[in-house]
């Protein structure tokens, strides 16, 4: 029972690899074409202008990226040099800095993101099969009750 479980649950990760790669290149290749932005600035600029003040501790953003530390300084660096984050210091902690969100990030996201949603959709229905998007959608569920989790801790909210 064990191996077949075993198994089944390593053609399953094998299946989730296999789409995900396959959605990550169309997608990425969509979102540069249309707006010149990768799907690694995407996300930052989409976490920035979720955060109170639109503005993120650099390990916090590492964190919710899933980023190592020099990773992350060489994105936000290379974002900074196009004008789409500011780096700061903390006002509470000297040591540390934090991201912020731009104007010009701010109007790149907002341009971005109806197409990338487009592309998701797109791609979700064309190039992916059932069981993919049953695989995908499971993950993605998981992963999202885990960041409202995280989120409503943070904030003393409970969570649903």
């Amino acid at each position: 029972m064990t191996e077949s479980l075993d198994s089944a649950r390593l053609a399953a990760w094998r299946a989730y690899i296999e789409a995900s790669q396959r959605l990550y290149t169309r997608l990425e290749d969509d979102l540069r074409t249309d707006s010149a932005l990768t799907f690694a600035d995407y996300h930052v600029l989409v976490l920035l202008s979720e955060a109170p003040g639109q503005r993120l501790r650099m390990g916090e953003l590492a964190s919710r990226l899933i980023f190592s530390p020099s990773r992350l300084t060489y994105q936000i660096s290379t974002m900074q040099r196009r004008g789409l984050v500011a780096r700061e210091s903390c006002p509470d902690d000297r040591r540390g800095s934090e991201a912020v969100l731009t104007a010009a990030g701010l109007l790149a996201l907002r341009e971005a993101a109806p197409r990338h949603l487009l592309s998701v959709r797109t791609h979700l229905m064309d190039d992916l099969d059932d069981a993919e998007v049953a695989c995908l959608t499971r993950i993605f569920e998981r992963l999202g009750r885990r960041l409202r989790a995280d989120r409503d801790a943070s904030t003393g909210r409970p969570h649903n």
